[in-house]
């Protein structure tokens, strides 16, 4: 959970460059039928469909799967809607201060940011619970023998970016464990390939980050996992809670004026998530575009490993876990970052959810 710029490389254009592993990864996705692809525009439902732009925060990360995936399943354009994917780009405007502003319609983004934006007046809501944890891990180097958050003291952690998520819950567990902001360092080294250049050259003895980041770690014989925060029971473990990250969110007005709308991808989400909670990682892996599951970090083979592995973080019907929110809340605290009284029943809604369901057969 970064701040990045926004791109224009919406899946639909992606599919004629084949520059950068993410226009290969969207050009497969884009003929895989999931309301992207500018080659469905001549036929007339499609045509008639509502289009909705999301920014993601990483689309090509594990952790925001399940927005690329519902494209690879064709599940968009069943449901009705004409998805146009974007991602983010490391170093500027992130996919949540994109949808606050109003350059797409809904963000791919940790629900978090609901409460940040709630402080500045800003009025953004999660329609979707995703994941119950971040979907992270502390990965430290191979010899540090660091096992926790308390041996940290002295030593300088990775972070994808000083006042990023995995900032907050980096100070959250060093508090929680007796370490103060004072005694550690701090260091911004985004992800993938400089987060493990960082580790290799021992710039840092752990850094917090995602799969498929983590399996190259772990291939590479660099760093091991010392804190999960890759599934519901680690994040509870490791923060007293589940910690809902992956969501989808939306400006409130927006959501007034679009609700039918809305609908359409909510259902098509939860749809993406009872198949997640029923398939094989390698089934899933199969409806992603070649370059995220295959690419100069990882092998297919270990992205379905560590896909099998922590699967855990996702939600199998897309509802907001009891106490989710007030975890979320602890940690913000923890990191200082709460200024006003928060009114969390008003951060998210579980009722596109429960209609998307009963729509599945599921009552909720």
């Amino acid at each position: 959970m970064t701040r990045r710029v926004l791109t224009r490389t919406m899946t639909g254009i992606l599919a004629a460059a084949v520059a950068t592993s993410l226009a290969a990864c969207s050009s497969a996705a884009s003929g895989s039928g999931g309301g992207t692809t500018a080659a469905t525009n001549g036929n007339a439902a499609f045509a008639s469909m509502p289009t909705v732009t999301m920014m993601v925060g990483g689309i090509d990360k594990q952790i925001y799967l399940p927005y690329q995936l519902a494209a690879g399943l064709g599940y968009y354009t069943k449901y009705g809607v004409n998805m146009v994917l974007s991602t983010e780009e490391s170093g500027g405007v992130g996919a949540e201060d994109a949808v606050a502003s109003g350059q797409v319609d809904m963000a791919g983004a940790w629900y978090v940011h609901t409460i940040d934006f709630q402080q500045a007046g800003k009025d953004v809501i999660g329609i979707a619970q995703l994941a119950g944890a971040p979907g992270e891990r502390e990965m430290c180097s191979t010899g540090s023998n660091v096992t926790s958050a308390a041996d940290w003291a002295g030593k300088t952690v990775g972070v994808t970016d000083l006042g990023s998520g995995t900032d907050d819950l980096t100070l959250y567990m060093a508090s929680k464990a007796g370490v103060t902001s004072q005694q550690f360092h701090r260091q911004g080294v985004g992800a993938g390939d400089t987060l493990v250049a960082a580790l290799q050259h021992h710039t840092i003895v752990c850094g917090m980050t995602t799969q498929p980041t983590v399996a190259a770690l772990e291939s590479k014989g660099l760093a091991y996992s010392a804190i999960d925060l890759a599934s519901t029971a680690g994040a509870t473990k490791a923060l007293g809670g589940p910690f809902p990250a992956a969501s989808v969110l939306v400006q409130k007005s927006w959501l007034d004026a679009n609700k039918d709308t809305a609908q359409k991808v909510v259902d098509a989400l939860v749809a993406t998530m009872h198949y997640i909670a029923t398939h094989s990682a390698s089934d899933i892996a199969d409806h992603l575009p070649p370059g995220f599951v295959s690419n100069s970090l990882v092998t297919k083979a270990d992205y379905i490993k560590a896909l099998d592995t922590d699967k855990g973080q996702f939600l199998p019907d897309g509802m907001m876990p009891a106490n989710g929110p007030e975890t979320v809340l602890a940690v913000e605290k923890g990191a200082g970052n709460i200024k006003k009284t928060i009114d969390l029943p008003s951060t998210y809604t579980n009722d596109y959810v429960i209609a998307a369901n009963k729509l599945e057969g599921y009552t909720k």
